[in-house]
């Protein structure tokens, strides 16, 4: 009976140590590349520190979407053993570069597969997206300011033009008065004789009339209290008489 135990124990550790402690990553899932661009594929390999795992080869290859299959790289790896590190558990990471992807039709999943003498496991995969050309980032800084300049300009336009054409409706007479007398020194002709006075004229010239006169007396009154009293005529008188007195007396 505890011969019995002792098989169905080490079956179980057997199966453990083959498959429960040999695991192979990938990440991340999803990858985007440009034309002309290496995509590296990465590949990390969990196994124990024994003789059983220490020897295996990586295989990498990927399927397109159409579901074909297309093998890229295959190596074979030996691992030594460190001093003290038996049946601890290691992780070793195998990454490859691919060649420069020539066409987008390189777009599809590749796969990193490790194979030791009875177990094989595979990575979960990485998605790469190849594309002709990058994110170019898009900016509306410039279509936006534009914008709204033009519509600035187009409100600025309407409003003057409203307000004008404002202006015009309330105030039509202004402009037909200014109009008028140009309009009339434009269309009447010259004539040879001149127009008879109107009755406005006549009574600015009688008027005229009076103010020259009132200037006339104003300009004989300021002549006469400007000139000198006429005393010469006096003295002359004088000196005859004296001189008739004094012939009368020789």
């Amino acid at each position: 009976m505890a011969s019995n135990l002792r098989v169905i124990f080490l079956f179980l550790w057997s199966l453990q140590c083959g498959g429960g402690q040999v695991n192979v990553q990938q990440r991340p899932p999803i990858q985007v590349a440009l034309l002309k661009e290496k995509v590296s594929i990465p590949c990390k390999v969990t196994f124990p520190y024994m003789m059983k795992y220490t020897k295996f080869s990586i295989i990498y290859y990927w399927i397109n979407s159409v579901g074909k299959k297309t093998f890229i790289y295959n190596k074979s790896v030996e691992i030594h053993i460190p001093p003290g590190e038996e049946n601890r558990t290691t992780t070793q990471s195998y990454n490859y570069k691919t060649m420069p992807l020539e066409s987008t039709s390189f777009t599809g999943t590749y796969y990193c597969e490790v194979k030791w003498n009875d177990i094989a496991k595979m990575g979960g995969g990485i998605f790469v997206l190849v594309r002709d050309a990058g994110y170019i980032q898009t900016s509306y800084t410039w279509e936006i300011l534009i914008t709204l300049t033009a519509l600035l300009a187009a409100l600025s336009i309407t409003g003057t033009a409203l307000l004008l054409w404002k202006r015009k409706v309330v105030c039509p007479g202004r402009n037909q008065l200014l109009n008028i007398p140009r309009h009339k020194m434009e269309t009447q002709p010259p004539s040879a004789n001149p127009a008879p006075a109107t009755p406005i004229y006549d009574c600015l010239d009688s008027q005229q009339v009076d103010v020259y006169s009132v200037l006339g007396s104003n300009t004989e009154k300021l002549s006469c209290r400007r000139s000198p009293p006429m005393k010469t005529p006096k003295k002359q008188g004088t000196l005859e008489e004296s001189f008739d007195t004094l012939y009368e007396n020789i």
